[in-house]
């Protein structure tokens, strides 16, 4: 069980990385919106696993409060973006 779970967080740690790439790089805005969401889960998704490792439930509520935290976030910024005059000439 516990090789399980090591290889859990070593690959969730391994796509924050790659995610961290992205919102590093770009290009563009959206992109990095999405990826700091992405970010988001997948840190959520290591609480959940350490949760499941050490069993503590209590983490729960922390994970889903931040998961709801993100998205009313990544929603916000979707709406900006939307409404955000563009550069037509």
């Amino acid at each position: 069980m516990h090789i399980v779970l090591t290889l859990v967080f070593v690959l969730l740690a391994g796509a924050l990385l790659l995610a961290f790439v992205r919102l590093a790089r770009g290009p563009s805005l959206p992109d990095r919106v999405i990826a700091l969401d992405l970010m988001s889960m997948i840190i959520a998704g290591m609480i959940a696993t350490y949760v499941v490792w050490m069993g503590q439930p209590v983490l729960l509520d922390a994970v889903t409060v931040m998961a709801v935290i993100s998205f009313f976030g990544t929603v916000a910024l979707a709406r900006y973006l939307e409404r955000r005059p563009t550069d037509e000439d």
